[in-house]
C-alpha cells in the first residue's frame, strides 16, 4: 500500500515527490511501514501546501531522492503495489525512479477503480469517503480519515480498505 505527496499534479511539468508512505501487509495484517519526507530542492507551491500541509521548511535537512528511492525500492521488492488513484502515484514513482536510472516493475492495483466498481452509489470515491464506507465501524474510526493527505496516513487507510475489500 503506497501513497505519495507531491509539489503538483504532473511529473511531466517538473513536479516531484516530496513525501512517500508505504505499508507492507501479509495475511491481512500490517508487517512493516516505510515513510520519508524528501528534499527535492524545489519550492512547494501554495496550492500543493494547501492539500497536504507540507512546507518548504519541513524539507530542510531531509534526505534527497537518491537516498530515499533506492531504500523504498528495496522495501517494495517483489510486492504488488496498491494505491488509491494508483495511476497518479505510479506515474510519479516511475518518473522519480527514471531520474535515478532505476526501474519500477511492480504490478499494481487501484482501490479507487475497485471502489467505483464495488460501490457505485457512493456520493464520491475519494479516499476518505471509501474509508468511511468500507472500514469505519465507529466514530473514532471515522475521525481517523480526517487526518489524511499525508503519505503514511493515506497508505494506512489504503491498507485497511484493501484488507477489508479482500475479506468481502
Amino acid at each position: 500500500m503506497i501513497d505519495v505527496e507531491t509539489t503538483g499534479l504532473s511529473p511531466g511539468l517538473g513536479n516531484r515527490v516530496i513525501e512517500i508512505g508505504a505499508v507492507a501487509i501479509e495475511k491481512k495484517s500490517i508487517l512493516d511501514e516505510f515513510h520519508s519526507l524528501i528534499n527535492v530542492r524545489k519550492r512547494i507551491p501554495m496550492s500543493a501546501q494547501l492539500v497536504h500541509g507540507i512546507t518548504d521548511e519541513m524539507l530542510i535537512g531531509k534526505p534527497g531522492p537518491s537516498e530515499v528511492f533506492p531504500k523504498f525500492r528495496e522495501f517494495i521488492r517483489g510486492s504488488i503495489l496498491v494505491a488509491h488513484n494508483a495511476h497518479f502515484d505510479i506515474s510519479f514513482l516511475m518518473h522519480e525512479f527514471r531520474l535515478l536510472g532505476l526501474t519500477l516493475e511492480n504490478d499494481f492495483h487501484c482501490t479507487l477503480e475497485m471502489s467505483r466498481e464495488r460501490y457505485p452509489r457512493l456520493r464520491n470515491h475519494k479516499l476518505e469517503t471509501v474509508y468511511r464506507h468500507v472500514c469505519a465501524r465507529n466514530r473514532a474510526d471515522a475521525t481517523r480519515c480526517t487526518q489524511s493527505h499525508r503519505a503514511l496516513g493515506d497508505a494506512r487507510m489504503v491498507a485497511e480498505i484493501w484488507m477489508e475489500m479482500m475479506r468481502r
